[in-house]
């Protein structure tokens, strides 16, 4: 299999805070890889420092074979090839649905405006936002506007797509339209990495989980295995804990 993403002994700390403390990460082409894990425990930073937000301190993160956390690479040309999408909608304000789909590319790859926002309105349509195209973000739903800026990350072809937590900020009623976009992007064979605290989602979707404990990843394995028959005494802490909330 391709591997689309490599992690060869990261780690990332903040002052005296050691976050990541020496991760090894495969994510192979078409495959979606879910993250999982106590609030701190290193999955956000981890996104971050693949699409080279934060520095790393030591180790190596590979895009296509490519290292691409090499000083000498310029990190605006590799985040075009990566789409991440946070935790926060991110969506300017000022600007329509469409406008906020197209800037990527007229931004990134100079794409003409006609061509950009031709773009924009197909992907808006495959994703059920037909007709909200002129809409302002603050007239879209919670759940509407977190679709919205997927459909920005996707608008520039990444070839992998990183996901923090998309859920996490929205009414428990608008979850469920989010994770339907996701499953649509698995089934058509998109590169995904995706920090969650959906349980369910991650057994419907991932083709490997991790659990990361204290910048570690601590267990690794299939949905189905790490989710029902966890070997590790933290991994079954953590899953006992998500079954008390009745998450999983």
């Amino acid at each position: 299999m391709t591997a689309v993403l490599e992690l060869r002994g990261v780690t990332k700390s903040y002052g005296d805070r050691q976050v990541l403390k020496g991760i090894d990460l495969t994510v192979n082409e078409h495959n979606a890889v879910a993250l999982i894990g106590a609030s701190g425990s290193g999955k956000s930073t981890l996104l971050r420092c693949i699409d080279l937000l934060e520095d790393i301190d030591d180790g190596d993160v590979l895009l296509d074979g490519e290292v691409i956390t090499d000083p000498s690479v310029d990190p605006i040309k590799i985040r075009r090839r990566l789409g991440l999408v946070f935790q926060a909608f991110n969506l300017f304000p000022n600007m329509t649905i469409a406008e906020n789909v197209a800037l990527g590319p007229r931004r990134a790859h100079r794409e003409p405006k006609d061509e950009a926002l031709a773009r924009a309105h197909e992907l808006l349509e495959r994703f059920g936002l037909e007709g909200r195209e002129r809409d302002y973000p603050d007239r879209l739903s919670g759940g509407q506007q977190q679709r919205v800026a997927i459909v920005r990350a996707l608008a520039t072809n990444p070839r992998a797509l990183l996901l923090d937590e998309v859920t996490s900020a929205l009414d428990p009623e608008l979850v469920g339209e989010v994770l339907a976009v996701i499953r649509d992007l698995k089934r058509d064979g998109m590169t995904m990495v995706i920090a969650t605290h959906e349980m369910a989602f991650a057994r419907d979707v991932a083709d490997e989980v991790c659990f990361l404990h204290e910048g570690l990843i601590a267990e690794r394995g299939s949905a189905e295995q790490i989710l029902t028959d966890p070997q590790r005494p933290e991994t079954q802490r953590f899953l006992r804990r998500i079954l008390e909330t009745q998450r999983l």
